[in-house]
């Protein structure tokens, strides 16, 4: 509902597709939102995964479409292998629910061209955000442009001082390397209209 919302207040046309159905055809962007799918009881993500929905997602994704995960959808992502690494507890333990500052880091993102800032504030709200890789595949991320926002302070600064739950290099999100998969732990649906401002950069890129 969140996602609805923010849709509205964008005027992104968008409908909700329910987990049972297998065709996502005719639509220009699918949104994995956040959430505790399945009430997160195994590793998240890990059963959503075989939601008959995800083969015509995996399909639309390969051919091209445009994908989003936030939080819990990034988890999904990460499972069915749209995108690399995986995403564990927090280093502390402790579910985190705050405002945190975001260092764009590809400023030709199609997720975030629209922004006008090199640093967003958005929320976070989870237990299970912290992204971890192989130190290959942090290369691969590296090399090929595919880290698309990390941790920072309030000027762009990226230090474990601001990183909230311990991922590797401060990612907070990341692109596929064709750039039309997209997953973030922060909520950009949570910043939008009177709820906040930054988060509709992103939303406004979604008006395909």
């Amino acid at each position: 509902m969140d996602c609805k919302y923010a849709c509205d207040v964008m005027s992104v046309k968008s409908e909700f597709v329910w987990y049972e159905e297998t065709s996502v055809k005719g639509f220009d962007c699918v949104i994995l939102p956040g959430g505790f799918s399945y009430g997160d009881y195994l590793r998240s993500g890990v059963l959503a995964k075989f939601s008959p929905i995800m083969n015509a997602v995996l399909d639309f994704a390969k051919k091209g479409g445009y994908v989003m995960g936030i939080c819990n959808g990034f988890q999904i992502l990460t499972e069915i292998h749209l995108l690399v690494g995986t995403l564990l507890k927090n280093n502390n333990l402790r579910f985190i629910h705050k405002d945190v500052n975001l260092k764009l880091e590809n400023s030709s993102c199609f997720f975030t061209r629209y922004s006008k800032k090199d640093v967003l504030k958005l929320p976070i709200a989870h237990g299970e955000g912290n992204y971890f890789c192989s130190d290959d595949d942090l290369k691969y991320l590296e090399d090929n442009g595919m880290i698309a926002m990390r941790y920072s302070s309030s000027d762009g600064k990226m230090d474990i001082a601001n990183n909230p739950n311990g991922s590797v290099a401060n990612i907070a999100g990341i692109t596929n390397k064709e750039g039309n998969v997209f997953g973030l732990m922060p909520h950009p649906e949570r910043a939008v209209g009177d709820l906040g401002k930054d988060g509709e950069y992103i939303w406004k890129s979604l008006g395909i």
